[in-house]
């Protein structure tokens, strides 16, 4: 698989990344066995960098990634978390250095690890960027090697760009995809001209750009797809990237019909994601092995060509950007 460097982490990962908030908890069950066959699947296919978060299943999602650790000592993997989502209320004056090291001491034990890859904010409260205490406790947890690296995962185009400022970061992961491209104006630039990482989440804009959903397609109770569509529990942007399901499903059935020979439309997806310049990986989720092996295969697709990139813009301009465009 094509690597990429990580922004100022200095590691180079796997273009196709693996995203474990899937097999953690909020996108229906996912078992223990078909969770851990999902990673052994990822890394099998090449797959190097994993994301996960230590509110993900309240630590599951973690547990899964140790054990892959355990398994795969030799696999040369990169591990992101995230901490922030523990803290209740999830206020800005929550994000103290006690409350990082506590964090983070809690997922270096899920982890089985000494020191963490990457650790991210998760979505944090807006005033946080403002902060210098807060980024001043992140470099203390670099100077402690609770940590080796540190980004912000991010809602909106402005907090990246806020989060960009800081020359301790080394990432920024933000909602990327043929459904959320406001981030290709000013952020992605931006992040290259400051040497800092890219990381798209939420690529297949909860599973609307695989083309297999209609409009009569239903989610369990225990998925994000049932119980946030209105943004009930977290930013609604995280749950279909924003766009109301039934539009999203006849706009993802026109990028479908542009899904080259040979390719399912979730690759062209993530193709496209990768085609863009400044992303260095992408993260798309996985409940099996099949899924973690398919999303892993994009990266080995041709980049796409003109009039695809052009027609898949043309979707977005006219069906997508006044939901979502002026929102994150």
């Amino acid at each position: 698989m094509e690597t990429r460097q990580l922004g100022r982490t200095g590691r180079q990962v796997g273009v196709v990344g693996f995203g474990a908030w899937q097999i953690g908890a909020d996108w229906g069950t996912v078992d223990d066995d078909a969770a851990l066959a999902a990673l052994e699947a990822a890394v099998d296919a090449g797959v190097t960098f994993v994301d996960t978060a230590d509110v993900y299943g309240d630590g599951r999602s973690e547990r899964f990634v140790g054990e892959l650790l355990r398994h795969r000592p030799d696999a040369g993997l990169t591990v992101a978390t995230k901490l922030g989502r523990r803290a209740k209320p999830h206020v800005a004056d929550a994000y103290t250095l006690d409350a990082f090291r506590a964090w983070t001491d809690r997922s270096r034990e899920n982890l089985g690890v000494d020191t963490l890859d990457l650790v991210q904010l998760h979505c944090p409260p807006p005033e946080v960027y403002s902060r210098d205490a807060v980024f001043e406790a992140l470099d203390t947890l670099v100077e402690e090697k609770r940590v080796a690296a540190y980004g912000v995962s991010v809602e909106t185009c402005g907090e990246a760009l806020a989060a960009l400022a800081r020359p301790g970061v080394a990432s920024i992961q933000i909602i990327l995809n043929c459904f959320r491209q406001k981030p290709l104006d000013e952020v992605l630039p931006a992040a290259a001209a400051a040497g800092v990482g890219i990381v798209a989440r939420v690529p297949l804009a909860s599973g609307l750009l695989s083309g297999r959903y209609d409009a009569s397609t239903t989610f369990g109770q225990n998925d994000h797809r049932t119980f946030n569509r209105a943004g009930e529990a977290f930013d609604v942007g995280e749950t279909f990237s924003g766009v109301p399901f039934e539009i999203g499903v006849g706009a993802a059935r026109e990028i479908a019909a542009l899904t080259p020979p040979g390719a399912t439309t979730a690759q062209l997806a993530l193709r496209w994601i990768l085609d863009q310049p400044g992303v260095s990986v992408v993260i798309p989720g996985a409940r099996n092995p099949e899924q973690a092996a398919a999303n892993a295969t994009a990266a080995g697709l041709a980049p796409l060509d003109a009039s695809t990139m052009a027609a898949i813009r043309r979707v977005y301009d006219e069906r997508i950007r006044p939901l979502v465009h002026d929102r994150w």
